[in-house]
């Protein structure tokens, strides 16, 4: 393959410009950069989506991390039609977020985008950073190579709706349960749309075809560190006493989900 068809284009950063919105995304950007070293994949980076279609041409895969940075409709619609080409997009984490609206009283609640319907998952919200086991769904899938039946971890545990039910792969849930956080933190919703029917399962990764392309979204992967801590408070699974510890990696250091990324390159890169 030529070195201009083994490139990647990595999105890290928050909002506004140069925010870090409570996670250490020098962490998260110098890991994701090691891994695509390590297979020999050639990166762009960028804070957020600006300019991102002068990228997309000579590009296999972008991977994203982000606390706040999200497509416009006019964005979504090239990178909709790349992926539709055959382009693979790689969401981590906060990609699922976007932009959020004050609701008087009541703190902010999420707003749909085109960009949900794109990435196929939308964030709703998220109880206190807990510990939790994560199941793989799909062995099956080159996406879940080599990974256990299950795994645990410290993370956010998220809440996300996904978008296509009927048309997507799950791969990764957990029992997390109803969300207990306290009202309105540290977002709002009408209605928990996240839920299994089950009443206990929720979705942290899955992959959508699109057209000759694709999505993979993989909800963990939380990080912070002293400079960037924005957790007013943790599960007592984490700190007996609520106190939220000044460095969190935890995911980031499982063998299971630096396999989980391993693998998703070798998605991304076709292989």
């Amino acid at each position: 393959m030529d070195a201009l068809e083994r490139r990647a284009h990595v999105i890290v950063g928050g909002f506004p410009k140069g925010a870090l919105q409570g996670h250490d995304m020098d962490y998260a950007r110098l890991r994701i950069l090691e891994l695509l070293e390590q297979n020999e994949v050639l990166a762009t980076v960028g804070n957020d989506f600006h300019g991102v279609e002068e990228y997309l041409p000579e590009t296999k895969l972008l991977i994203t991390y982000l606390a706040g940075p999200y497509l416009t409709d006019e964005q979504n619609k090239k990178v909709r039609g790349w992926i539709k080409e055959g382009g693979k997009w790689l969401g981590l984490h906060g990609s699922s977020g976007g932009k959020s609206a004050r609701i008087a009283g009541k703190g902010r609640r999420m707003v749909k985008a085109s960009h949900h319907d794109t990435l196929g998952g939308f964030f709703l919200s998220h109880p206190p950073v807990r510990k939790f086991r994560v199941d793989v769904v799909d062995h099956k899938s080159p996406l879940m190579k080599d990974l256990p039946d299950s795994f645990e971890t410290i993370d956010e545990p998220y809440m996300i709706e996904v978008q296509h039910p009927d048309e997507t792969e799950m791969l990764l849930t957990s029992e997390l349960g109803p969300d207990m956080s306290p009202d309105g933190w540290p977002r709002n919703y009408d209605e928990d749309t996240a839920l299994f029917p089950d009443g206990k399962t929720r979705a942290l990764g899955f992959t959508r075809g699109i057209g000759q392309g694709g999505v993979t979204y993989i909800a963990l992967g939380h990080a912070h560190a002293p400079h960037c801590q924005g957790q007013p408070f943790v599960d007592e699974s984490v700190s007996p006493d609520g106190v939220t510890p000044p460095t969190l990696r935890t995911t980031w250091e499982t063998d299971a989900y630096r396999q989980i990324l391993q693998n998703a390159v070798r998605w991304g890169m076709g292989e």
